[in-house]
């Protein structure tokens, strides 16, 4: 019985079928299964023998489990925000934080006011980090800024900037800015890889990391499968090392989502998405929110900051009026529900909820708040089933 099991192992190997042995003597009296429950045991005890089967056969993968399983317990600590606005967390430990925006629009420098918070040991006044919420680093953990474009001549002078925002006459030991431009795409992950694990541990930790130009590291931001790992990966090494790890992606949004695959991803993973625009006053920069981890995005305050000769650098100009956010609020959901009638004309509240909740990557309590200022605006109607539909003679 015993050679005949292990032969139609073997003759079933493709199905990968495995063999369980019973603890019997192999007697007449002890010879199958029917013996085995006739000794008294019960579907407990057999439950057990294929348990520590499956345990010898999946070794590697227990040991992950135990590392993955939630020990309620034994709270893991509490995820701390590294950049906010208005105490609003943008930025928080293990996760992604993606900054966006088209050409000349401000990023680079937008970026250096938040690296200067991150190398300064006390926190630095909101006008000095262009109206953000940056924390402190008074341990002198690494401070890591990897720069996929410019070239050295260039990202020394953002360099000079930002310590001087920081009032810092000199490169903090930690600090560690980075060209990449001229490593081929696949050296670039490579080297961040490897140099966020020896700063990691030269410096007892990483405060903060930026990646500018994201989009530099795979062949295609339109690939999908490429887009999805670079992603994965990135998101992986916020929760190694335990940081923030700002994207910056070279992108112009389409209202409140980004496009492409890697935009795409980056709106599913990423705990806040900012978009930084040129204004209606061509010499500044607007900022707004695409997505933040609690509440609606388009409740964030819009920010404003331009470029002042005698500082010779960007300074706060301070948020956009509350018309003017209002006013982004109708425009961008009115694209939304156009968007999203384009196909049917009609949706029950439960299925304009959940198509919110998916196109928009918001959670339930927003998408129902989103449905009630629009109704509330003219931007959807009823009909007299309660069913909504776009409502085409909206004035905005």
């Amino acid at each position: 019985g015993l050679r005949e099991a292990q032969r139609q192992v073997g003759r079933l190997s493709a199905y990968h079928v495995k063999q369980l042995q019973l603890p019997l003597k192999g007697t007449k009296a002890e010879k199958d299964i029917s013996d085995y429950f006739a000794l008294g045991n019960e579907e407990a005890d057999f439950r057990g023998l294929l348990n520590t089967l499956l345990s010898q056969m999946y070794t590697q993968t227990m040991m992950l489990l135990r590392s993955c399983e939630i020990d309620y317990d034994n709270p893991p600590d509490a995820s701390k925000s590294l950049v906010a606005v208005n105490g609003v967390p943008l930025g928080t430990q293990d996760n992604l934080f993606c900054i966006t925006g088209g050409e000349g629009t401000g990023k680079s420098n937008y970026v250096s006011a938040i690296l200067a918070g991150a190398l300064a040991q006390q926190r630095l006044d909101a006008e000095l980090t262009l109206g953000l919420e940056v924390t402190p680093n008074p341990r002198g953990l690494a401070v890591l800024h990897y720069d996929t474009e410019q070239s050295e001549a260039q990202l020394h002078k953002n360099l000079g900037k930002t310590l001087r925002r920081a009032s810092l006459t000199a490169v903090p030991d930690f600090y560690h800015s980075l060209y990449l431009a001229s490593l081929s795409r696949k050296d670039r992950l490579k080297l961040i890889q490897e140099s966020m694990d020896i700063f990691h541990h030269k410096h007892g930790g990483i405060h903060l990391v930026v990646i500018d130009g994201i989009a530099d590291l795979i062949r295609s931001a339109n690939d999908e499968t490429e887009s999805i790992a670079i992603v994965d990966e990135l998101y992986r090494l916020a929760g190694i090392y335990n940081t923030c790890l700002i994207c910056v992606l070279h992108f112009v949004p389409s209202g409140i989502k980004l496009r492409g695959h890697i935009g795409s991803e980056l709106q599913r993973k990423a705990a806040g998405i900012l978009s930084i625009e040129k204004d209606d006053h061509p010499e500044y920069s607007v900022v707004k929110a695409l997505k933040v981890r609690d509440g609606s995005p388009l409740d964030v305050p819009m920010m404003l900051f331009g470029w002042d000769k005698t500082l010779d650098m960007h300074v706060y100009r301070g948020e956009k009026s509350k018309e003017d956010k209002d006013r982004r609020k109708s425009s961008e959901l009115l694209a939304v529900v156009r968007e999203l009638f384009r196909t049917t004309n009609l949706l029950s509240y439960q299925e304009l909820c959940e198509v919110l909740m998916r196109e928009l990557e918001i959670k339930d309590r927003t998408a129902k708040k989103y449905i009630a200022y629009m109704k509330e605006q003219g931007i959807l109607r009823q009909d007299a089933q309660g069913n909504y539909q776009e409502n085409k003679s909206c004035p905005i």
